[in-house]
């Protein structure tokens, strides 16, 4: 028992909820050639292959002690959520009942060692504990009622610089207004998605070098789209571009793959969004010659994504973390803990769902002038408002 944590704080209950929140345009952008939404509400994107939902959706779980203290976790929930809320409800909240949150990290380690021998190293057994993970440390900082930086290590930063992501139009000609209109407004870093980049990547590039000048930095996600020969080639080409970085070359499984871009790309080499754990960052650092290291709290939980960012730092590489679909609230603990990472670069700034996230939570987190605003409060600074009722279903 930890000497700052009472018997009340007991855990008594865990909750899973399922938020999904309508868009007009799907994820990434407008639906291309031979894209169509199914029955079940999913596209699959022919620039990759891989399904997405045509809605913003995400798991989250709100743990409860026997005091009444409540702390909230968050994780990826676009495909197939009920599967991570059974994780959760069947497996993981029986183990945690009546345990004291502490000793997150200890928990971590004991509910991923209960799947490990079952093959559960990543997918919708890890989210869920990255979900549960985020509402201990919740719970861990409310307790104490201090902002979770403040229990992470020292901080290094108040704000978080951030990086635009995603041009979400139909056209390359709207998709490089897009660009030219954030510019205006003061941003000057981009990343665009190669999955939905119809007319080229390499041409689509190059407008947007074009459009906005030699200074802006720019980078591409290629979304795991080739094998490596093919994403060399296509460094090689975009090299007299200069970007920034070129992101997930080559598909996830491909390790071998990944060492070689790393080793002969002209261009720097981002990475590391889908490992959800620092076996999967151990397998691949120190082999890979990556410049960028992309943790993804949704995936990681804040366990994880301290113990990656350390072996980024062992291995010299820049963070850089991932952000993608959800209510704020996994991103509130993305920020949290990228204000006390050592090497860190940009956090990635999803402007076409942050603002929906805001409007979703009770929170202070914001973005101006080329950074995040983490929240102040105490925990995540973040907790679910009235919206976020609207839009939440509880399973269980």
């Amino acid at each position: 028992m930890q000497a700052d944590l009472h018997p009340d704080q007991a855990i008594a209950r865990v909750e899973t909820f399922i938020v999904t929140v309508p868009r007009d345009t799907p994820y990434l952008g407008p639906l291309g050639p031979d894209e169509t939404i199914n029955e079940r509400g999913y596209i699959v994107r022919r620039g990759n292959g891989t399904i997405y939902p045509s809605v913003d959706r995400s798991v989250a779980v709100r743990i409860t002690t026997r005091s009444g203290a409540v702390g909230w976790g968050e994780t990826y929930g676009i495909c197939a959520p009920r599967a991570t809320c059974e994780f959760v409800n069947d497996l993981l909240a029986p183990v945690l009942a009546g345990g004291l949150p502490g000793e997150v990290e200890a928990l971590w380690d004991e509910m991923y060692g209960l799947m490990r021998v079952r093959g559960s190293f990543g997918g919708a057994y890890v989210d869920a504990i990255a979900a549960l993970d985020i509402a201990l440390w919740d719970l861990r900082a409310r307790a104490l009622g201090r902002p979770l930086r403040e229990l992470l290590g020292p901080q290094r930063r108040a704000e978080v610089p951030a990086y635009l992501s995603g041009l979400p139009a139909a056209t390359l000609d709207e998709r490089v207004a897009l660009a030219r209109d954030w510019q205006q407004r003061g941003v000057n870093a981009f990343k665009f998605a190669a999955v939905v980049s119809h007319e080229g990547i390499a041409r689509e590039f190059a407008a947007l070098r074009e459009a906005l000048g030699p200074q802006a930095e720019l980078m591409v996600d290629l979304h795991w789209k080739f094998d490596a020969q093919e994403a060399l080639a296509l460094a090689r080409a975009l090299a007299p571009l200069r970007p920034a970085f070129i992101e997930a070359p080559v598909k996830p499984e491909d390790i071998e793959g990944l060492i070689a871009v790393c080793a002969a790309s002209p261009v720097p080499v981002a990475a590391g969004e889908e490992w959800a754990t620092e076996y999967e960052a151990g397998h691949r650092l120190g082999r890979a010659p990556l410049a960028y290291l992309q943790p993804e709290m949704g995936h990681s939980g804040i366990t994880q994504f301290l113990r990656i960012a350390r072996r980024g730092e062992a291995a010299g590489v820049q963070l850089a973390p991932h952000a993608t679909i959800g209510t704020g609230l996994f991103l509130a603990a993305s920020l949290q803990a990228s204000c006390v990472a050592e090497r860190f670069w940009k956090h990635e700034w999803q402007h076409s769902i942050f603002e929906r996230s805001l409007a979703l939570l009770e929170t202070d987190m914001a973005y101006r002038d080329g950074a995040y605003r983490p929240p102040s409060g105490p925990g995540l600074g973040a907790v679910p408002g009235p919206r976020f009722w609207d839009h939440a279903e509880a399973v269980g």
